[in-house]
């Protein structure tokens, strides 16, 4: 990945792979940028355990330990931000990377045909809207005969929730053109930033607040 990332000039988000680390092992995902430099590496933080009877029973703990931080990355094209499939469910961590001046947060992601259909476009667009940003996903194409049977459909969604680009679920590529510039200008016009309520509810990033703390 940091060949092809050098080779081609460009920022990559190498999907996620198991890492192994400190005797644990992760899903992680890597970050290179145009000189194929390691710019950061997310840690998937919320691991898949559930039991839907008769459709699906997952339990990723039982191999991989959850990352301890959420990750934004400064590159040569935006401040990014990233998930790992199971992360995208959890709206406090997008608000979180919203905060952080995230321009588009991705998530390479696997969901399944079960929750796939109705979610994993839905979550997207509700975290575009919610946050003013974009969202990008990937995901694997589907293969019928194996263990795990994906639901594909990798996209990516504009500020305003639009679909910018998507893909159905066989193996394919998707473009988009970001234009970042249209951030500010959707929260000019709908600053919802400004209107919370601030006296009734708030978001509170611990990580912020630890990094404070280190440094004192």
């Amino acid at each position: 990945m940091s060949d092809m990332a050098r080779h081609n000039k460009i920022v990559l988000a190498g999907g996620s792979i198991p890492e192994r680390a400190g005797g644990k092992l992760y899903n992680t995902c890597f970050v290179f940028g145009k000189t194929g430099r390691l710019l950061g590496r997310h840690r998937k933080l919320h691991l898949f355990d559930i039991d839907i009877p008769g459709k699906i029973t997952f339990k990723e703990s039982e191999t991989l330990t959850a990352g301890e931080k959420p990750t934004v990355v400064d590159t040569e094209v935006g401040r990014l931000a990233f998930g790992i499939c199971y992360d995208i469910r959890f709206p406090e961590l997008a608000s979180l990377y919203g905060s952080q001046g995230a321009q588009i947060i991705i998530y390479p992601g696997a969901f399944n045909t079960t929750t796939g259909p109705l979610h994993w476009q839905l979550l997207q667009r509700a975290q575009a809207v919610d946050n003013q940003l974009f969202i990008a996903t990937c995901s694997p194409a589907r293969n019928e005969n194996g263990p795990y049977v994906a639901w594909g459909h990798s996209t990516v969604v504009g500020p305003f929730g639009e679909i910018l680009g998507t893909t159905d679920h066989s193996a394919g590529t998707v473009f988009a053109d970001l234009d970042f510039g249209t951030i500010p200008i959707r929260r000019e016009n709908m600053p919802l930033q400004h209107q919370k309520r601030s006296d009734l509810y708030a978001l509170l990033d611990l990580t912020r607040d630890e990094e404070a703390t280190e440094k004192k």
